[in-house]
């Protein structure tokens, strides 16, 4: 009877492993990888080269508007984290040194058409490991434990980190994109890319025609888009800091409504396109009329 169940029990394991050692060896179904979803890069974070918004060259030349419209578009106390100081003017805040925590804040002003320039100054002295800079719907929270990217973990937020070069959107969801590289330049000769550095200032362009969002430098030049599929949002500029006694000051360039250019407009555009930057300011010298020279110049 001993002898008989022993034999029983060999058998059964001697068709258990030949199944398990068949089913190893086998090709894997193909319904087994259908299964399987791969990890998708985030759909809003841009990864091709997508050209610069048709009327940044319009925008770019127009002036700042005048600097007591700019607290209209500066920061917003009331929509900031408890860290965060906002100065008088609204243009700047200072955090204050609170340890192990992240914090945000957002501008007075949401933005739903058109297209946009902020000048932003954050010294890079004073950015610490987490400087993050973009925007954000009121729904992203505006301080968290601990030290991290806060702009971009979630899906209501888009944010560039300055310190590491990257670009953050929907971090906490581990099935997207959790960054890539921003900006890069095809260095001659190779095919790596190396980081442009990000001055004490710079420019941040929404442009809600495109759905984009992309930054510039002061001289002018775009970086490219960093960002896609920003139609039908409410959005606002906004940082988040881990820095204390960081500064950052927000100043509203201008913007253009989706409305064609005027051809009185796009006459302008011509003259100072055909003169240049480098001789702009020698329009004031020039026989012309005084409101000719006024109407080149923005005055």
């Amino acid at each position: 009877m001993g002898q008989k169940l022993v034999t029983n029990m060999q058998r059964h394991l001697n068709e258990t492993f030949s199944t398990s050692l068949c089913f190893l060896l086998s090709p894997v179904p193909k319904l087994f990888f259908s299964k399987i979803q791969p990890i998708q890069e985030d759909s809003h974070i841009c990864t091709s080269g997508l050209p610069a918004p048709e009327r940044l060259q319009e925008l770019m030349a127009m002036p700042s508007i005048a600097p007591e419209q700019q607290a209209e578009h500066g920061w917003n106390p009331k929509d900031a984290s408890p860290s965060i100081v906002v100065s008088q003017s609204h243009l700047t805040f200072s955090r204050r040194p609170t340890p192990r925590t992240t914090d945000g804040i957002r501008s007075k002003m949401g933005y739903s058409s058109g297209i946009h320039i902020w000048e932003i100054t954050w010294p890079a002295t004073k950015r610490g490991t987490h400087a993050v800079v973009g925007v954000a719907t009121k729904n992203m929270p505006l301080q968290a434990e601990g030290y991290q990217a806060l702009l971009g973990s979630d899906q209501h937020s888009w944010g560039l980190d300055l310190d590491r070069g990257l670009l953050y959107h929907n971090t906490s969801n581990i099935c997207s994109l959790a960054s890539r590289r921003y900006p890069t330049d095809e260095m001659p000769g190779s095919q790596e890319a190396s980081l442009v550095p990000f001055p004490d200032c710079f420019l941040m362009v929404l442009d809600f025609h495109a759905g984009t969002l992309g930054y510039a430098l002061e001289n002018g030049r775009y970086l490219g888009v960093a960002f896609q599929g920003l139609k039908g949002m409410t959005l606002y500029p906004s940082v988040s800091a881990v820095w204390g006694d960081c500064e950052v000051t927000l100043r509203y360039r201008n913007g253009l409504q989706p409305q064609p250019s005027s051809l009185q407009q796009l006459c302008r555009l011509s003259v100072r396109s055909a003169l240049g930057p480098s001789r702009l300011d020698g329009v004031s010298t020039l026989p012309l009329p005084l409101a000719m020279k006024k109407y080149v110049l923005y005055q």
